[in-house]
Protein backbone atom coordinates (compact mmCIF):
# COMPACT_ATOMS: atom_id res chain seq x y z
CA UNK A 1 0.00 0.00 0.00
CA UNK A 2 1.40 3.28 -0.83
CA UNK A 3 0.01 5.24 1.94
CA UNK A 4 1.93 3.19 4.38
CA UNK A 5 4.67 4.76 6.05
CA UNK A 6 3.79 8.70 5.83
CA UNK A 7 5.70 10.55 8.24
CA UNK A 8 6.18 14.63 8.59
CA UNK A 9 9.52 15.12 10.79
CA UNK A 10 8.87 17.50 13.61
CA UNK A 11 10.24 20.65 12.60
CA UNK A 12 7.51 20.71 9.57
CA UNK A 13 4.76 19.57 11.06
CA UNK A 14 1.46 22.06 11.18
CA UNK A 15 2.32 22.94 7.40
CA UNK A 16 0.19 20.72 5.42
CA UNK A 17 2.82 18.32 4.14
CA UNK A 18 1.73 15.78 5.54
CA UNK A 19 -1.53 16.03 4.07
CA UNK A 20 0.09 16.75 0.93
CA UNK A 21 1.45 13.34 1.46
CA UNK A 22 -1.95 11.66 1.64
CA UNK A 23 -3.03 13.34 -0.90
CA UNK A 24 -0.38 12.41 -3.38
CA UNK A 25 -0.60 8.80 -2.05
CA UNK A 26 -4.50 8.36 -3.28
CA UNK A 27 -3.64 10.19 -6.49
CA UNK A 28 -0.94 7.04 -7.18
CA UNK A 29 -3.92 5.01 -6.15
CA UNK A 30 -6.08 6.38 -8.77
CA UNK A 31 -3.55 5.87 -11.36
CA UNK A 32 -2.94 2.12 -10.23
CA UNK A 33 -6.95 2.21 -10.92
CA UNK A 34 -6.85 0.86 -6.82
CA UNK A 35 -8.84 1.90 -3.95
CA UNK A 36 -6.14 3.51 -1.24
CA UNK A 37 -5.95 2.97 2.75
CA UNK A 38 -3.52 3.59 5.24
CA UNK A 39 -1.83 0.79 7.10
CA UNK A 40 -3.42 0.03 10.06
CA UNK A 41 -3.51 0.75 13.36
CA UNK A 42 -3.46 4.50 12.80
CA UNK A 43 -1.47 6.60 15.32
CA UNK A 44 -3.38 9.07 17.27
CA UNK A 45 -1.45 11.52 14.68
CA UNK A 46 -1.64 9.73 11.69
CA UNK A 47 -5.83 9.03 12.48
CA UNK A 48 -6.41 12.69 13.19
CA UNK A 49 -3.88 13.37 10.16
CA UNK A 50 -6.16 10.86 7.38
CA UNK A 51 -9.21 12.08 9.17
CA UNK A 52 -8.56 15.42 8.18
CA UNK A 53 -8.03 14.39 4.70
CA UNK A 54 -10.82 12.56 4.49
CA UNK A 55 -13.18 14.82 5.72
CA UNK A 56 -12.35 17.37 3.25
CA UNK A 57 -11.66 15.25 0.33
CA UNK A 58 -15.45 13.76 1.14
CA UNK A 59 -16.83 16.46 1.42
CA UNK A 60 -15.06 18.13 -1.27
CA UNK A 61 -16.32 15.28 -3.79
CA UNK A 62 -19.94 15.96 -2.16
CA UNK A 63 -20.16 19.50 -3.10
CA UNK A 64 -18.78 19.27 -6.88
CA UNK A 65 -21.33 16.48 -7.18
CA UNK A 66 -24.40 18.41 -5.97
CA UNK A 67 -22.60 21.57 -8.13
CA UNK A 68 -22.69 19.23 -11.42
CA UNK A 69 -25.99 20.00 -13.51
CA UNK A 70 -26.53 16.76 -14.64
CA UNK A 71 -27.28 15.27 -11.64
CA UNK A 72 -30.82 15.75 -10.84
CA UNK A 73 -32.49 14.65 -8.76
CA UNK A 74 -28.90 13.75 -6.65
CA UNK A 75 -28.00 10.19 -6.68
CA UNK A 76 -24.81 8.90 -5.09
CA UNK A 77 -23.52 5.37 -4.01
CA UNK A 78 -21.13 4.85 -1.21
CA UNK A 79 -19.46 2.52 -3.77
CA UNK A 80 -19.78 5.68 -6.10
CA UNK A 81 -17.95 7.76 -3.63
CA UNK A 82 -15.12 5.09 -3.32
CA UNK A 83 -14.07 5.12 -6.89
CA UNK A 84 -14.24 9.08 -6.58
CA UNK A 85 -12.24 9.43 -4.37
CA UNK A 86 -9.86 6.53 -4.77
CA UNK A 87 -11.17 5.22 -0.58
CA UNK A 88 -11.72 2.28 0.92
CA UNK A 89 -15.53 1.87 1.99
CA UNK A 90 -15.03 1.12 5.57
CA UNK A 91 -13.04 5.12 5.21
CA UNK A 92 -15.77 6.50 3.83
CA UNK A 93 -18.17 5.09 5.62
CA UNK A 94 -16.30 6.03 8.80
CA UNK A 95 -15.64 9.94 7.50
CA UNK A 96 -19.25 10.25 7.14
CA UNK A 97 -20.44 8.98 10.06
CA UNK A 98 -17.53 11.07 11.92
CA UNK A 99 -19.23 14.33 10.07
CA UNK A 100 -22.72 12.93 10.45
CA UNK A 101 -23.50 12.79 7.54
CA UNK A 102 -25.32 9.31 7.46
CA UNK A 103 -28.46 8.28 8.45
CA UNK A 104 -30.88 5.62 8.05
CA UNK A 105 -34.64 6.78 6.38
CA UNK A 106 -36.88 4.34 5.70
CA UNK A 107 -35.19 1.65 5.33
CA UNK A 108 -31.62 2.99 3.93
CA UNK A 109 -28.93 4.98 4.42
CA UNK A 110 -28.73 8.53 3.17
CA UNK A 111 -26.31 11.35 3.07
CA UNK A 112 -27.63 14.68 4.62
CA UNK A 113 -25.67 17.89 3.66
CA UNK A 114 -26.87 20.68 5.48
CA UNK A 115 -26.63 24.22 3.73
CA UNK A 116 -24.56 25.27 6.75
CA UNK A 117 -22.54 22.32 5.85
CA UNK A 118 -21.61 23.04 2.23
CA UNK A 119 -21.03 26.78 2.91
CA UNK A 120 -18.38 26.28 5.88
CA UNK A 121 -16.71 23.82 3.45
CA UNK A 122 -16.79 26.15 0.66
CA UNK A 123 -15.37 28.77 2.51
CA UNK A 124 -12.54 26.51 3.43
CA UNK A 125 -11.84 25.21 0.06
CA UNK A 126 -11.31 28.92 -1.19
CA UNK A 127 -8.39 29.29 1.19
CA UNK A 128 -5.21 28.89 -0.12
CA UNK A 129 -3.68 25.31 0.21
CA UNK A 130 -1.01 23.53 -0.99
CA UNK A 131 -2.14 21.15 -3.46
CA UNK A 132 -1.72 18.24 -6.34
CA UNK A 133 -2.49 18.81 -9.86
CA UNK A 134 -3.29 15.18 -10.55
CA UNK A 135 -3.29 16.11 -14.58
CA UNK A 136 0.59 17.05 -14.35
CA UNK A 137 1.18 13.20 -12.99
CA UNK A 138 3.48 11.10 -15.21
CA UNK A 139 3.91 7.72 -13.48
CA UNK A 140 3.08 4.34 -14.26
CA UNK A 141 2.78 1.59 -11.90
CA UNK A 142 5.11 -1.54 -12.22
CA UNK A 143 3.47 -4.58 -13.82
CA UNK A 144 4.29 -7.10 -11.27
CA UNK A 145 2.82 -9.78 -13.54
CA UNK A 146 5.35 -9.09 -16.10
CA UNK A 147 8.66 -9.80 -13.65
CA UNK A 148 11.19 -12.30 -14.15
CA UNK A 149 11.46 -15.50 -12.59
CA UNK A 150 14.22 -16.22 -9.80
Amino acid sequence: DLSSGINAEYGHQKKGYGRLLIEFSYLLSQVEGKLGSPEKPLSDLGLLSYRSYWSNAVLEALILFMDDPTEHPPSLTIMELCDRLCMKKEDVISTLQHLSLIHYYKGQYVICLSSEILDQHRKSMSRKKIRIDGKFLCWQPKDWSKRGKW
